[in-house]
């Protein structure tokens, strides 16, 4: 049974930084992205608002400035090479993140089968956004079982890659998880704990969990 992949982006595929973030740095809107930020860390604002105030933030965005964010931001090393790794070996790897879907996609181009992220309207703006689009925590399940449903696999035949508490409630659910460069709280709910900025690294960390993971 080929196993199912499944990456956060924001503070995993991306370190020490989250595309929101390096969205509103393209247009110079850094200390206004941090607060939101900040309240969301809190748990002061929850997925819905949070997205709703980011649009209002990004009034001026444009594809360029989209495409600008994600060549520049900070991602691990070795994207690409473990993708294809997955690719090879038969099995599936996809994005599931609450950031906006318009960057997330972005993420096919490297070789991803699948990338779901939080529906926003197409840059330039002339749409408000849609709350009912906006993925939270317990959504990136429902996504996960689709795309479990697509490839063929179940819940067991899952890894699921992440960082924070918006990562945890797909960590329950999987028999495998990679804590990577996780807040403490993920890090005591994962099958394995990776530090640094190389992909390939934490991948090597899943890949003895084949039998285990296609257990049921």
């Amino acid at each position: 049974m080929p196993l199912l992949h499944l990456f956060d982006l924001d503070g995993t595929l991306m370190y020490g930084s989250a595309a929101p973030v390096e969205i509103s740095r393209q247009l110079g809107l850094g200390t206004e992205i941090a607060e939101l930020e900040r309240a969301f860390a809190a748990l002061e604002i929850g997925p819905q608002e949070f997205s709703v105030a980011a649009h209002a933030l990004w009034s001026e965005l444009t594809p360029a400035h989209v495409r600008a964010a994600f060549d520049g931001s900070p991602w691990l090393a070795g994207i690409r090479e473990v993708w294809q790794e997955i690719r090879e070996r038969g099995d599936y790897c996809a994005v599931i993140s609450l950031s906006p879907s318009f960057f997330v996609d972005l993420l096919l181009e490297w070789g991803a089968h699948a990338a779901h992220g939080s529906l926003y309207p197409e840059v330039p703006f002339t749409r408000p956004v849609e709350v009912a689009g906006i993925l939270t925590p317990e959504a990136k399940v429902t996504v996960a079982d689709r795309l479990c449903a697509r490839f063929g696999v179940t819940r067991g035949d899952c890894v699921a890659y992440g960082d924070s508490m918006t990562d945890a409630v797909l960590f329950d659910v999987v028999p495998v998880s990679v804590a990577v460069n996780a807040r403490p709280y993920l890090a005591e709910r994962a099958t394995h704990v990776y530090t640094g900025r190389d992909l390939r690294e934490a991948f090597q960390l899943s890949g003895s969990a084949r039998p285990q993971a296609t257990a049921s």
